[in-house]
């Protein structure tokens, strides 16, 4: 079925084109990085006003781990608050704490949750698993602190898009398997899942719009050591023999995106095993489009879908 990108979604790509960007596969890593800084400005909207916002470290044995912390006017006068650990997407190559600064505060603002934003290595310097080995050990450390972020360690929930997607499952995988924190509940927007990268969204003409499929192709040889990666469940998380037993969950995907279908059958398979799963389906948006709140109004509206889900269950 013809996808039909949403007309605001539709106009920002045709601006794209007519700019003739260089592809970031064209780039080094460090030069893509550069590139996406580049446009934040032009499509993100104005931030929300905020109690505070801090730039902290988790310690850990491969150096230290920037976080960002947001507190929210709307904190409880008195008890510890409900959190959400997040996890920025880029394919493991690209972004950081400022590519999704302003939604991690929107979300602190509309949820009037603590937020707290991680900043893991990235690849290709640092290859996989180097970044799930950063998000696991910057959780752990933030759940082991929460008294001092002044947050509930049993209303903690963990989320992402995109790699940040990937990174949550594989966070709570790890920390059902590992005896780790009990959260509350994972947020995945259009999650990379599966390196085989075979569903059929992965070849459809119609899915190849911002996140192409060379582009992505790109990200995982940047990320990923050998072939044997692939089926590491670090890696791909699809790849768990069994999902039972995971956190209740929010699932969006993009329908002109090449993770789409990947991202369906992981919701799929969350449902199948008991997961409580509410999914969301953004069919006329490309993927990476959350960060756009500025130029898409429906970047605003899955925000606020993600803090209301957050603040029903907390």
């Amino acid at each position: 079925m013809p996808i039909v990108l949403d007309p605001t979604a539709a106009a920002v790509m045709e601006a794209f084109r007519a700019a003739n960007r260089p592809k970031y596969e064209t780039m080094t890593a460090p030069e893509a990085r550069e590139a996406s800084k580049l446009g934040r400005a032009v499509v993100q909207p104005d931030p929300p006003k905020l109690a505070s916002v801090d730039d902290v470290t988790a310690p850990s044995p491969h150096g230290p781990i920037p976080l960002r912390v947001y507190k929210p006017l709307t904190l409880p006068k008195s008890g510890p608050a409900p959190a959400f650990i997040f996890y920025h997407g880029g394919g493991w190559v690209i972004g950081d704490l400022d590519s999704h600064d302003v939604v991690c505060r929107q979300i602190a603002d509309q949820a009037g949750f603590v937020v707290l934003s991680v900043d893991y290595r990235l690849a290709p310097e640092h290859k996989f698993p180097a970044a799930a080995v950063d998000a696991i050990a910057a959780t752990e450390w933030i759940v082991a602190n929460s008294a001092k972020f002044g947050i509930d360690k049993n209303r903690i929930f963990v989320g992402g898009d995109s790699a940040g997607g990937n990174l949550t499952a594989v966070v709570t995988l790890n920390a059902r398997d590992n005896g780790g924190p009990k959260f509350a509940g994972q947020v995945l927007i259009y999650p990379a899942t599966d390196f085989a990268m075979t569903h059929r969204s992965h070849s459809d003409p119609e899915t190849s719009v911002l996140l192409t499929h060379s582009l992505i192709r790109w990200f995982s040889d940047h990320y990923l050591t050998c072939k044997a990666d692939i089926d590491d469940w670090r890696a791909s998380p699809a790849r768990a023999q069994a999902l039972k037993g995971l956190p209740q969950a929010y699932v969006m995907t993009a329908g002109a995106d090449p993770l789409h279908d990947e991202g369906v059958e992981y919701k799929d398979r969350l449902k199948a095993a008991g997961v409580d799963v509410t999914y969301s389906e953004y069919p006329g948006q490309f993927h990476g489009f959350w960060t756009m709140g500025k130029l898409i109004p429906e970047a605003n509206r899955l925000t606020s879908e993600v803090a209301q889900w957050l603040k029903a269950r907390a």
